[in-house]
């Protein structure tokens, strides 16, 4: 099996090389990986004591920042490497200020995992949420390196809980620890063998939490939004915004909006401002302008939609009309934002969760989207009540990272 795996990543490889020549995110893709060697050779020595986090993508990185932050205190002379798989998460977080070193991961391939580990020798492995790749997990545990899984999620669906499934399972056996979100995963897990699992708890909550201690003041956010009430519309997607505009171009001239699209090329862009009958202006175009004779702020950049959400009053988080769903809920929650969403949210246990408190509304019709906004902007109370289940709600599900650094440091 594992044969007929690095056969797989190999076209894969070739495949993915094809495809740099069209597409500008395979592009990334490639060329970036072309420099995790120089790059390494340059900032590790072999004296060096590090401690390596891979993430998939800007979320799981954002997911496992609490858990890096408290390894840096307590590891002051260990050096951070972080690792991306996606070109999404590595653009966005490339000159972050935790890490001492942010690369690409290489490619699963058994010569890459072994020249990889051997030019980092890390400590400590931090595998954030998921992705198990055979020849990392092997040549990590062939040289008997600590790893672990922090804000681990398991469901009944993945191959480890299969009858084909003995080839995933035994990557498995490479980690010391598996920390969890929940009991179903710790059951999940268990069912199959590994008993070294411990229900920590999601560390995303830790991160927003932690997002309250910071300044996130905007200006001009605070202009345009001039003490009336404001919906911030976060990483939408055409089906949200297709009831979204339609409410918009509908409403009160007592309500402002902010739209942060996921798409934030300029076609996707201008065929936003298009259909808005309102008076719009856009983040590229906020210069030297009064902003608060505007209805609608259309945010056409990444990076402040965390800073914008603490100028809501309501949050819409774009992503449940599509596969695998809605986008994170938990950053409009902890600022005591009452939240409505699309109807594809089963996947994520926190959405599920404010829903069945109260705290986020789940629609899935224009009707049930122009109630939902109706009742949040004309009841103050309504509103008020349901963003403070949201906010409760985070901080009675922080401590992730305390119970996952208190093992690690006992053990």
């Amino acid at each position: 099996m594992l044969f007929l795996y690095n056969l797989i990543i190999l076209f894969a490889s070739q495949v993915v090389k094809a495809l740099s020549f069209f597409s500008p995110k395979m592009k990334l893709f490639v060329n970036g990986r072309k420099e995790v060697f120089p790059v390494l050779q340059n900032k590790i020595s072999a004296t060096d004591k590090t401690i390596w986090f891979h993430a998939a993508s800007l979320g799981e990185y954002e997911q496992g920042l609490p858990v890096i932050e408290k390894i840096k205190v307590q590891y002051p002379n260990h050096k951070i490497v972080v690792t991306f798989f996606s070109p999404s998460g590595y653009e966005i977080r490339k000159n972050n200020a935790v890490a001492d070193v942010t690369i690409y991961l290489p490619l699963d391939t058994k010569s890459n995992a072994k020249r990889f580990i051997q030019a980092i020798h890390p400590e400590m492995v931090f595998f954030i949420k998921y992705e198990y790749w055979p020849n990392y997990l092997n040549e990590l545990k062939t040289q008997n390196i600590k790893t672990y899984l922090i804000s681990g999620i398991f469901r009944e669906g993945q191959a480890f809980f299969k009858w084909y499934g003995s080839f995933y399972r035994n990557a498995l056996e490479s980690f010391d620890y598996f920390f969890v979100q929940n009991d179903s995963s710790k059951q999940l897990i268990q069912s199959i063998g590994f008993n070294n699992v411990k229900v920590s708890g999601d560390t995303r909550f830790d991160r927003v939490v932690s997002i309250l201690e910071l300044d996130n003041s905007l200006d001009f956010i605070e202009q345009f939004k001039n003490y009336q009430t404001t919906i911030v519309i976060g990483s939408s997607w055409p089906k949200d915004e297709n009831l979204l505009i339609n409410y918009i171009n509908n409403s009160s001239e007592d309500v402002k909006f902010i739209i942060a699209p996921h798409n934030i090329k300029s076609d996707q862009i201008t065929n936003i401002k298009s259909q808005i009958t309102k008076s719009t202006v856009l983040f590229s175009e906020k210069n030297n302008i009064d902003l608060s004779s505007f209805n609608v702020f259309i945010i056409d950049t990444i990076g402040i939609l965390t800073q914008i959400y603490s100028y809501a009053d309501i949050a819409y988080v774009g992503g449940g009309f599509g596969n695998p769903g809605v986008h994170n809920i938990l950053e409009p929650a902890t600022f005591g934002l009452p939240i409505v969403i699309g109807p594809n949210y089963s996947h994520f246990a926190e959405a599920t969760a404010l829903v069945n408190l109260d705290g986020c509304i789940s629609i899935s019709t224009q009707n049930e989207l122009n109630d939902a906004f109706n009742l949040l902007i004309n009841n103050k109370d309504e509103r008020n009540e349901r963003g403070h289940i949201c906010a409760t709600f985070v901080q009675m599900n922080k401590g992730a990272s305390e119970v996952i650094l208190k093992h690690i440091c006992k053990n």
